[in-house]
């Protein structure tokens, strides 16, 4: 099984027809858009406002003490944020069959779909996202995590899924911050493993104290991924090698990102290799460091990948 198919969550299987023509809040369910382990995202429909929002819904058959505490932390996390590359919530509310949260439905599709995409491209040279693309989406999705940690949100959990890509820009938007962390406020949810293995920083695999190095992990991993077809990873057959490779603080890459696409100056190399170096005091303390070294890439270098 391929490593990046392992990403795909396990989805529970409710039902959700039984929501469709149901209102929540002051909006009407339409459709169901997504969903995952910690619930699911219907269209909505707000008559006197005449919009179409999002819902994400957490079903009366899913609620444990942790999965309502999480739930319930993923809306005040965001419900605190107001960025661009950040989706905004509205509301939050219960009733007898659902806890829920309203958000702005955002016209875009998956940063995991846009890459499917690409690589099904007719012309070789067109399968992977153009430089200059992978490094924009990069920059505001850094700079929007950099907003975040500094108002005391680690998502925890970026990954192609969890990013919306609005055109023509594109532009980034961040979503699902369900296993998020607040600084400063326990979550009071079982310890456990959670999250993407390909992405997730090896700290999050021991169950160590997290900070803001975890989403530059997750960011490095990413940007590695939008620079290349596929990523080159290190025999791995199932979770538990990749999650044991990372614990161990054993390199997952088997090849460079200059070294998979011959348009990539050898200087992204080693940014990629410090924002996801397992140990700690390697990696950058910053989303800010990150885009630092970005953009002083960009400079010298993205006349070179024309």
């Amino acid at each position: 099984m391929a490593v990046e198919a392992m990403n795909a969550a396990h989805r529970h299987p409710y039902d959700a027809s039984h929501a469709i023509g149901m209102t929540i809040g002051n909006a009407t369910i339409m459709k169901e858009l997504a969903r995952g382990n910690m619930g699911i995202v219907f269209i909505a429909y707000q008559q006197r406002l005449k919009r179409r929002i999002a819902v994400k819904v957490l079903p009366k058959c899913l609620w444990t003490d942790d999965s309502i505490r999480l739930f319930e932390h993923e809306a005040e996390a965001v419900a605190g944020l107001s960025h661009p590359n950040i989706v905004p919530v509205y509301d939050i509310g219960e009733n007898e069959f659902f806890r829920y949260f309203t958000m702005q439905l955002i016209d875009g599709t998956s940063l995991a779909a846009v890459l499917d995409q690409t690589a099904k491209n007719p012309l070789p040279s067109r399968r992977i996202l153009p430089v200059k693309t992978a490094l924009a989406i990069t920059r505001q999705l850094l700079e929007a995590l950099e907003y975040a940690h500094r108002r005391g949100v680690i998502h925890l959990d970026i990954k192609p899924e969890n990013i919306l890509i609005c055109t023509p820009a594109p532009i980034p938007i961040i979503t699902d911050f369900g296993i998020s962390r607040m600084v400063g406020h326990p979550t009071g949810v079982s310890p456990v493993l959670r999250g993407s293995p390909l992405y997730m920083a090896p700290e999050q695999i021991t169950l160590a104290e997290t900070d803001a190095r975890a989403d530059v992990y997750a960011a490095g991993v990413l940007l590695f991924r939008l620079l290349v077809a596929r990523l080159p990873l290190a025999a791995c057959s199932s979770y538990e090698d990749l999650l044991r490779r990372k614990a161990g603080g054993h390199a997952i890459f088997s090849r460079t990102p200059s070294q998979v696409n011959p348009r990539l100056h050898p200087e992204i190399d080693d940014i990629v290799a410090v924002a996801t170096s397992a140990a700690l005091h390697e990696r950058y303390a910053t989303c800010s460091q990150f885009l630092d070294a970005l953009h002083s890439y960009e400079r010298k270098h993205i006349e070179y990948e024309k």
